[in-house]
């Protein structure tokens, strides 16, 4: 049994499992070992790679070099600010680097090698002209080649895909690789090389900028805004305990993906063919209303990612493992950003690194605990998994605190038991205070200093901060 004044034995430890309670270890849920670990990643990179090789090798022998320079140029250029909003949407628990890069590639290569050979053989093949193939057979093909990426984490690496926000950002990346990509085929070959062999380099240079208008600046969103329904309905399905709805919800995303992007498609079809009109009211009427809608629906989940924290951490601060300042200050973005600039002033760089450390597997906690409590874990190795996770997580709360806790010069020594602050006053007492209906959260900044006294006021010399030694916890 640990000691009655750790962490997790505060007086309202029943909320948590009895070996957070009582503090005894975790031991690590069993692995898979060997070949059958490491197959499924090789595969992808495997399928990543080959594609990756295909598709540059085609675009450079169909358009050519000076042309796919061209279009590659032109279709990066985009990729930047796109991909900053994704990675800016998923500020409160950021997914690993290399899966967020490994679903932008699949997006820009396996989908696009995929929906190229598709569309030509339905072409080619087949003999649909061009306006069935686009308004039928793309949206199908193209919208389950860019959401077979995101789904493959979701079901080999489901702990990696948390949420809606989660779902919307690997589904995002994934449509920027697969735009950024055709972009290069269409503004390098329907673009530069068609009208530079017909008219010129002047003409191929003003019809690839003109297309850079359309495509990109007033249509860039359009692929991961379709694919954005795939992401919203697998986040849906990896917070639900119900199987039905782990089925349904990504098959209804999926679906409605391929309606967007094949009414997007028609409009196009019908203004080429017979007015420009119909692409102006729908594009007006339609994309513009569901763009802007699902702008709101990632901002609020994103928002509920912080205010999950609020909800669920409460009963470890009950348990005397967190603070409820820690847990307020989690709340929003705001909030994050001036405890890291608190933490910097106490403890310089690495406080502020520390705190986004705390920061991290708090919001990752809250997400696990979430997860339990709703029943995610249908088998006994994912119970195992994720009380595992919790406890590692845990820990590292409680490395992060030791960076910079106890250094603020204006904070008196003290800690929480669970129920109250122990604070030391001056005498030397530590004395129980209660902790207030709201929670303060410490100043992030210096206070300013006091104004000058009225002349003929005693002057005192200044006093040293209270507390600056060590706090407790």
């Amino acid at each position: 049994m640990a000691d009655p004044t750790a962490p997790g034995a505060g007086p309202y430890a029943a909320a948590l499992p009895s070996y957070l309670a009582d503090g005894d270890p975790v031991p690590p849920p069993p692995r898979r070992s060997g070949w059958r670990r490491w197959l499924p990643l090789a595969l992808v990179i495997v399928v990543v790679a080959g594609s990756a090789i295909g598709m540059l090798t085609y675009l450079g022998m169909d358009l050519g070099p000076q042309a796919f320079l061209i279009g590659l140029v032109a279709a990066v250029l985009p990729v930047p600010v796109l991909v900053s909003i994704y990675l800016w949407l998923d500020r409160y628990e950021p997914e690993p680097p290399w899966l967020l890069a490994g679903a932008f590639a699949w997006g820009a290569f396996p989908a696009t090698l995929l929906a190229l050979g598709v569309n030509k053989f339905f072409f080619e093949v087949v003999g649909w002209s061009d306006a069935v193939v686009a308004t039928v057979v793309a949206p199908v093909i193209e919208e389950s080649g860019k959401a077979l990426g995101p789904l493959l984490i979701f079901w080999f690496m489901r702990r990696e895909l948390s949420g809606v926000t989660d779902g919307l950002v690997y589904c995002g990346l994934s449509g920027v690789g697969f735009a950024m990509v055709e972009n290069i085929l269409y503004l390098g070959g329907h673009g530069f090389a068609d009208a530079n062999s017909q008219y010129g380099p002047y003409s191929g240079a003003q019809l690839v900028f003109t297309m850079f208008l359309m495509r990109i600046l007033l249509s860039g969103f359009a692929h991961p805004l379709f694919t954005s329904m795939t992401g919203v309905g697998i986040g849906i399905a990896a917070r639900t305990p119900r199987r039905v709805v782990r089925w349904c919800a990504p098959i209804c995303g999926l679906l409605l993906a391929m309606i967007m992007h094949g009414s997007w498609n028609l409009m196009a079809v019908l203004s080429a063919e017979y007015s420009p009109l119909f692409f102006l009211y729908g594009y007006i009427a339609v994309m513009m209303p569901v763009f802007l809608t699902m702008i709101g629906v990632a901002l609020w989940v994103r928002a509920r990612e912080g205010g999950l924290a609020l909800q669920v951490l409460p009963a470890y601060a009950a348990a005397g493992w967190l603070t409820p300042p820690e847990v307020a200050s989690l709340g929003t973005l705001g909030r994050r950003h001036a405890a890291k600039v608190w933490a910097r002033r106490v403890a310089g760089d690495t406080g502020r690194r520390a705190m986004r450390d705390f920061q991290f597997a708090a919001t990752r906690l809250a997400l696990v605990r979430d997860g339990m409590n709703r029943g995610l874990d249908t088998t006994e190795a994912q119970r195992a998994e994720s009380a595992a996770e919790e406890a590692q997580l845990l820990s590292r709360l409680a490395a992060a605190r030791q960076v910079y806790a106890g250094r603020d010069p204006q904070m008196p020594p003290a800690h929480w038991d669970g129920s109250s602050y122990q604070v030391v006053f001056p005498d030397g007492v530590a004395r129980p205070v209660p902790a207030p209906a709201e929670p303060v959260v410490p100043l992030p900044m210096l206070l300013p200093p006091p104004p000058p006294p009225p002349p003929g006021y005693p002057h005192y010399p200044p006093q040293p901060y209270f507390g600056s030694g060590p706090a407790a916890g």
